[in-house]
Formats: C-alpha cells, sequence, structure tokens
C-alpha cells in the first residue's frame, strides 16, 4: 500500500498531461470561459447522477436475493415524499443548468467582440481544398496554414469556405465555428500568452482534411509588426492567377506568404462561390441565386 500514493500521482500526471494544448489548456479569455462553463455543467450535472449511481448501487445491494431482511409492505403503492425528492430536485437542476447556459450563451456569443486595450485586427479566413487561406486586409498580407497574431490584441475573424463547408478551431483559445460557401461567419478569439496553438478543420471535408492544420502564433505587438514586415518584403502576390492556383486541391501545403494581395480579394471570392465559376466548388450549387421570371 505505501506505492499507492505514488502510483495515484502518476495516474493523475499521465491524465493532466493528456490536457496539454487541448480545451482543458485554454490561452485565452473566451477559451478559458468555455472550460469554466464545461465544468460547471458537469458538476451541476453529478449532483443528480452520482446520488442516482449510489441509490441504484444501494437498491440493488440491500434487495439482493440473499437479503432475508429486505421487506416491502405490499400496500404501499405510492409515497409522496418520494415523489417530491425524486422529481424537485432534477427539476431545480435543469432550472439552474438552463439558466447557466443561456447566460453563459450570451456572454459566448461569437460574433460579441472582446473588450481589450487594443483595437481589434481583422483577419479573413478562407477554407480552401485542403489548407487555410488567412488574409490580413488593413495590412495588405496574406498567409496560407499559418496565422500569426498579437498577444492581448483581439483578432475579429470573418470565415467563408471557397468549398464545401467546413470548420475553424484552434482549441486553446475557443470557439470552433463553421465556414460555408457564399456565407460569412464571424468570431471573435484573444491569446492572452504568447506561444504556438494548434488549428485545424474540425469537419471531415475530403482526402486532405487530416492534413488541413495550421499553427496558431501570438506574439508581442512588437514582434508581430517585425512579422508584417518581413512579409510584406518577401514573397509572392497573391492575384486572380496566384488565387486560381492556390484554389486547386492540394494536400500537406506547406506555410507559406504572401506580400501583397489583390484588393477585396475575400469580397470577389464569396461573389465567386455564389456565382458559380469552375473554382466555386460543391458550394455554388448550394447558393446560386435564382433567376426571375422576366429579370
Amino acid at each position: 500500500m505505501r506505492h499507492a500514493p505514488n502510483a495515484a500521482a502518476l495516474i493523475i500526471a499521465a491524465t493532466l498531461a493528456g490536457c496539454s494544448g487541448g480545451i482543458f489548456d485554454p490561452k485565452g479569455p473566451i477559451a478559458a470561459a468555455q472550460q469554466e462553463l464545461l465544468i460547471n455543467s458537469t458538476a451541476i450535472m453529478l449532483v443528480v447522477v452520482i446520488p442516482v449511481i449510489l441509490a441504484t448501487l444501494g437498491f440493488a445491494w440491500w434487495y439482493r436475493a440473499s437479503n432475508g431482511r429486505a421487506r416491502r409492505p405490499p400496500g404501499e403503492n405510492y409515497e409522496g415524499r418520494i415523489e417530491f425528492v425524486t422529481w424537485s430536485i432534477p427539476a431545480l437542476i435543469v432550472i439552474l443548468l438552463s439558466g447557466v447556459i443561456w447566460i453563459s450563451t450570451w456572454q459566448l456569443d461569437p460574433r460579441r467582440p472582446i473588450g481589450a486595450k487594443a483595437g481589434a485586427l481583422r483577419v479573413e479566413v478562407v477554407a480552401l481544398d485542403w489548407k487555410w487561406l488567412f488574409i490580413y486586409p488593413d495590412l495588405g498580407v496574406a498567409a496560407v496554414n499559418q496565422l500569426v497574431i498579437p498577444v492581448e490584441t483581439p483578432i475579429r475573424f470573418v470565415l467563408t469556405s471557397a468549398t464545401v463547408m467546413n470548420s475553424f478551431f484552434i482549441p486553446q483559445l475557443g470557439s470552433q465555428i463553421y465556414a460555408m460557401g457564399g456565407m460569412t461567419t464571424h468570431l471573435y478569439l484573444l491569446a492572452d500568452k504568447p506561444g504556438e496553438y494548434s488549428g485545424f478543420s474540425a469537419m471531415f471535408s475530403g482526402d486532405g482534411f487530416s492534413d488541413m492544420r495550421f499553427i496558431a502564433k501570438a506574439v508581442p505587438a512588437g514582434d508581430f509588426n517585425a512579422w508584417v514586415k518581413e512579409v510584406s518584403g518577401a514573397g509572392s502576390v497573391l492575384d486572380d492567377d496566384g488565387y486560381a492556383a492556390l484554389a486547386k486541391p492540394s494536400k500537406a501545403v506547406p506555410p507559406r506568404t504572401y506580400r501583397s494581395v489583390r484588393p477585396n480579394l475575400f469580397e470577389h471570392i464569396i461573389d465567386q462561390t455564389v456565382s458559380g465559376p469552375g473554382n466555386a466548388g460543391i458550394g455554388a450549387a448550394w447558393c446560386r441565386p435564382v433567376k426571375q421570371a422576366g429579370g
């Protein structure tokens, strides 16, 4: 028995190690709030679950075949006090859980801006086959499978898909959200600590789905400005021809940057997806406008 504490410590350490880099290792206020909501919701539900499990085991043990003392008077068909307890406690739990989730859902609305000293940085995200395109419209640069953001700065993501429906997720920063062809979704995130955080597609989208990953690198503001300056001075231009080549399906695409971007490329991608040219993908068939008679 003297080795029991050591064994318990090893089990706990191994369990916590599995949480590193995931939703239980938050590096931003959104992910931290979502972790707290998950833990609180689980704890509230356990108020009912644990007593039910214990009662089930207790009844099974007491009314076992070998227990001659277990007797149930045949005349008792209804007990109001028991009914009150078995129905009122779960009802209160449901009410409490509903209130907690409703408030948290409102507070964690993906479109809700994050309060911070620094102004929000807009990043346009395009899901392609099978890679992520990040456009910094206010800075005039772009990157593929590489997201560099300043620490303590709210990031305003505007997302769409140039192909099939996809899902954007950085577990340590929070809030998985969908990217859909011909449509835009909005998401605010913030990294409060420097580091490299794994991002990926959380929805199956074809052959190259497993390699549709990127690194979200959070750096101090000075390092971010230096990165923008470095990118602006080297690399290729993401114009119409460059985007047409990029939009072709490809797997395990290494990170790369573009020193300049065609004006309004994000809006052009949405229009192209809706109107349905060759590179619009399946999303074009879903979103193509209907031409009215006489129009």
